[in-house]
């Protein structure tokens, strides 16, 4: 029985994930949120480097942010989505709207809310969760507040979206096509 070393994560810690065989991209562990069921809170960094090159932790977190999602760190060292590079301690600020719908899922035989005006907003451990119906201004700009699974964190980190599509969007040009008011 081959037994795996225990790791311990911490805020700060940088993780990197294989995107294909030649790609990888890395994130930081920046937070916890209590809002979204105590889930930890990823920075993704933007940058994608060859599978064999080794960059600096401080180089790595100097990248811009691709995008943060909530997931659970552990489960993806487990499935060996990722592994633990490093930690730099100082995380800089953490300022992030998460957003979730009303219209998320759909009930067998029912086909999917495409567009939601049904939408709610929070900062991470926001106390206050506010329905905001349409999103406008910054709002536009939130990400999905879901704990997200690794294999999808992946994808995301690949292609620029998830892969699953049971979660509504806000705009039809979100949707890759024109507006149709028959869909």
């Amino acid at each position: 029985m081959l037994l795996r070393a225990r790791i311990i994560i911490k805020k700060g810690d940088i993780f990197s994930a294989k995107i294909d065989d030649r790609s990888k991209k890395y994130f930081q562990y920046v937070s916890d949120d209590e809002t979204q069921l105590d889930s930890n809170v990823i920075r993704v960094y933007k940058k994608v480097y060859k599978v064999d090159e080794n960059p600096s932790l401080p180089d790595i977190v100097k990248d811009e942010i691709d995008f943060y999602v909530h997931c659970l760190i552990k489960l993806g060292l487990q499935l060996e989505f990722w592994t633990k590079v490093g930690a730099i301690k100082d995380i800089g600020i953490v300022d992030v709207i998460f957003r979730h719908t009303e219209d998320y899922g759909r009930a067998v035989n029912q086909a999917p809310v495409r567009i939601s005006n049904k939408w709610y907003v929070w900062r991470i451990n926001d106390p206050e969760i506010t329905r905001v119906g349409k999103l406008i201004g910054e709002n536009r700009n939130a990400e999905i507040g879901l704990v997200i699974n690794p294999k999808s964190i992946v994808h995301r980190m690949k292609t620029g979206q998830y892969d699953f599509e049971f979660y509504p969007e806000f705009e039809w040009l979100l949707l890759g096509r024109p507006y149709n008011s028959d869909t």
